[in-house]
């Protein structure tokens, strides 16, 4: 069959450099001069970058409402896993992954060498739950020690895992590796080794950016939802203001991309981003931390960056518009910083995701939603966005001094009950020495 295949192949060389040879002859004509004229074919120009536009796709019509009919029916199961809580979006958010890596993992995977590598593709997912038990459990380890407190045998239980969770994490790996050690097989090394790098870079990619969503979830819903919608709003914004008005490709990695989607999705978002965060502010089941794994109401002091303040409007303004003043919630402004860098950073993950598509020469990382390809081709801004939703709050939202609660929160992930009831006797004896002291002074 190879020896067929490569005589094939050289036929049908020699049979094309026949046919060109022969095309060449016939453009000759002879002059009565006696010299020759070569006649040359008009050829064909080079589809320009502005036929891959979406303003002239003759089926873009039908890609819309196939767009449109995937989109509301993730925005609508988006929204009532916001509504259900947390615990409901982290669980959201590791079903992603899950997605995102079968879809990675799948990318460079070749059929003949799996076949001859029995359980190979077990590994793969052995290091990526190895993984996350290591990322999640350091992220909720605190969260699962309050939700347990109350019950001293749970409570002892959480401890001792919360305690062992690095050395168990650790071996975890140790086991995975032995077992790829084990597995090479003779002449299938290079494809073993180049697995084995992918998905640790696959690993760094996913959870990277999902231990920042996770820990945004937490800190409140707010500072999850509010850069994941942008996103949306962002993309969708870039689609409608291209497929209307789009004629000036924007770059050559992305061929559909413009610049009159992109200008028109950044001041869109932006403006979004100001009206959203002043409605998503005054929920406190959005802007309330969650400090346990239970999914119970929440209820907390809003803070003064969702308390309304009102702002007086400036005196150019025309007298005809009817309001003087506004209710400004001050975490709007910051929502200024994340719309803008969701219109105009954050598209970047999307240009890298289309560079990274082109390189291994595919459309989509998958097909599980119809119209958006894969799980990945939703993620890659939002990848991006998420690492900078949680370093823009931890730098600019949350304060840097050390609190009783962070020292508690210490306490009781470090020390065991025992050592607890310890310090809390030697605190009381701190406490009446010091005020035994000051009656003294008095």
């Amino acid at each position: 069959m190879h020896c067929f295949t490569v005589v094939y192949v050289s036929c049908s060389n020699l049979f094309t450099k026949r046919q060109n040879s022969i095309g060449v002859a016939g453009m000759m004509i002879k002059e009565e001069n006696g010299g020759t004229r070569i006649r040359s074919r008009p050829r064909k120009e080079a589809a320009s970058g502005k036929h891959d536009l979406l303003v002239n796709d003759e089926n873009k019509y039908r890609s819309m409402l196939i767009r449109t009919y995937s989109s509301i029916w993730m925005i609508g199961g988006f929204i009532f896993v916001v509504y259900m809580g947390h615990l409901y979006i982290w669980a959201m958010v590791v079903i992603i992954q899950i997605f995102m890596a079968k879809e990675l993992f799948n990318l460079l995977k070749k059929a003949n060498e799996d076949k001859q590598l029995p359980g190979f593709r077990h590994l793969n997912w052995h290091f990526f739950f190895t993984a996350m038990l290591f990322v999640y459990g350091r992220i909720l380890s605190q969260r699962l020690v309050n939700t347990v407190i109350t019950d001293k045998f749970l409570y002892k239980i959480v401890a001792s895992l919360i305690k062992y969770h690095m050395v168990t994490c650790y071996f975890l790996y140790i086991a995975g590796f032995i077992w790829f050690i084990l597995s090479l097989k003779k002449k299938m090394y290079k494809y073993q080794f180049g697995q084995y790098a992918w998905t640790h870079m696959i690993l760094i990619v996913v959870f990277t950016q999902s231990s920042f969503t996770v820990a945004n979830i937490f800190e409140g819903i707010f500072w999850f939802l509010l850069p994941a919608s942008l996103i949306v709003v962002n993309d969708i914004a870039a689609y409608i203001f291209g497929f209307f008005f789009g004629k000036t490709p924007l770059i050559k990695l992305s061929p559909k991309k413009t610049w009159e989607g992109f200008v028109g999705a950044s001041v869109t978002t932006v403006i979004w981003a100001f009206v959203l965060a002043n409605f998503l502010g005054r929920f406190q089941w959005l802007t309330c931390p969650r400090k346990d794994l239970s999914t119970g109401w929440l209820q907390c002091n809003p803070g003064p960056l969702f308390t309304p303040e009102n702002l007086s409007l400036p005196g150019w303004i025309p007298e005809w518009f009817p309001w003087k003043e506004m209710h400004v919630l001050p975490v709007q402004w910051h929502a200024l910083g994340l719309g803008l860098f969701a219109s105009v950073i954050a598209p970047f993950g999307g240009f890298f995701a289309s560079g990274f598509k082109r390189a291994f020469k595919i459309k989509d990382f998958g097909d599980s939603i119809p119209g958006h390809g894969g799980m990945t081709d939703r993620m890659d801004c939002q990848m991006v966005m998420a690492v900078f939703a949680y370093i823009y709050h931890q730098s600019f939202i949350l304060a840097q001094s050390v609190s009783v609660g962070l020292i508690l929160e210490q306490i009781v992930i470090n020390l065991s009950y025992e050592e607890q009831r310890a310090l809390y006797i030697s605190l009381g004896e701190i406490i009446m020495q010091d005020r035994h002291t000051i009656r003294l002074v008095i």
